[in-house]
């Protein structure tokens, strides 16, 4: 499967930065969105940043990741609310 995923700047560059994601440290090519500041927060997709996100919107996308995995997982405990809250009120 293919997502975007979360990824925070750690050392900048022009070109690639050396970013922090759930997966571990990962060089991601920065030409689409432009080298960024240490600290800024990006979602990444196949090792290339695509847009800049605020904290809030990382840590809602790691939230559903995390629900996707348990969901792959075959996890009949999951609580759809706890990874996706809000969805069944849309």
């Amino acid at each position: 499967m293919c997502v975007g995923i979360p990824a925070q700047v750690i050392e900048a560059g022009e070109f690639v930065s050396r970013c922090r994601t759930r997966n571990g440290e990962e060089s991601i090519n920065m030409m689409l969105t432009g080298a960024q500041p240490t600290g800024t927060w990006l979602l990444t997709f196949l090792g290339s940043a695509r847009e800049v996100i605020s904290e809030q919107d990382a840590r809602h996308i790691d939230k559903a990741l995390d629900g996707l995995s348990a969901i792959m997982s075959h996890d009949e405990d999951i609580d759809v609310d706890h990874y996706f809250p809000g969805l069944a009120e849309t």
